[in-house]
């Protein structure tokens, strides 16, 4: 994939459109952990124009691929601050149980997509993405405190959903 920074750099719309091919279905999984499947199009949306936009900002002192995670990261929970509310308002939305999950890991998904935006977003960050409260604070606009208490709150309502009381 770094085989197609230059052209990307350069304006090339066939090498963006590759980019674009490769990277898509992991960056719309990323977002799809943030945000339901409309929001996360626009977000994904969001996330390619900046990456073309700004592919000469990339240092290449990292992965490229990680580059676009974070840009993919930071307009999904942009989204958050502008449409959501961070707290627990929203009501928790139940998963069923049933055979339209074809793997364990896809009834986790929505188990984890199922909470709270508050809750889901700290625990992606956290839990998935690697920040530490500290980090998630300030990306959020929340004290270290709110993000930890969010944390604990989605991680017993994961527990219970997933039945580890």
């Amino acid at each position: 994939m770094e085989h197609l920074l230059g052209p990307c750099r350069a304006g090339n719309r066939k090498a963006q459109k590759k980019l674009y091919d490769i990277m898509s279905p992991m960056l719309m999984g990323i977002c799809l952990r943030y945000l339901k499947q409309e929001e996360a199009e626009e977000a994904l949306s969001n996330a390619f124009i900046k990456i073309f936009a700004k592919v000469d900002y990339f240092k290449e002192d990292g992965s490229f691929e990680g580059w676009m995670k974070r840009i993919a990261v930071r307009e999904c929970l942009t989204y958050i601050r502008l449409n959501k509310s961070m707290d627990a308002s929203d009501e928790l939305v139940e998963v069923a149980v049933s055979n339209s999950f074809s793997s364990e890991q896809d009834y986790l998904l929505a188990v984890i997509g199922s909470l709270p935006t508050g809750y889901r977003t700290v625990f992606n960050l956290f839990a998935i993405e690697g920040y530490n409260h500290n980090e998630i604070s300030s990306m959020l606009g929340i004290s270290p405190g709110t993000s930890k208490s969010q944390l604990s709150k989605a991680r017993k309502l994961l527990q219970e959903r997933l039945g580890h009381e």
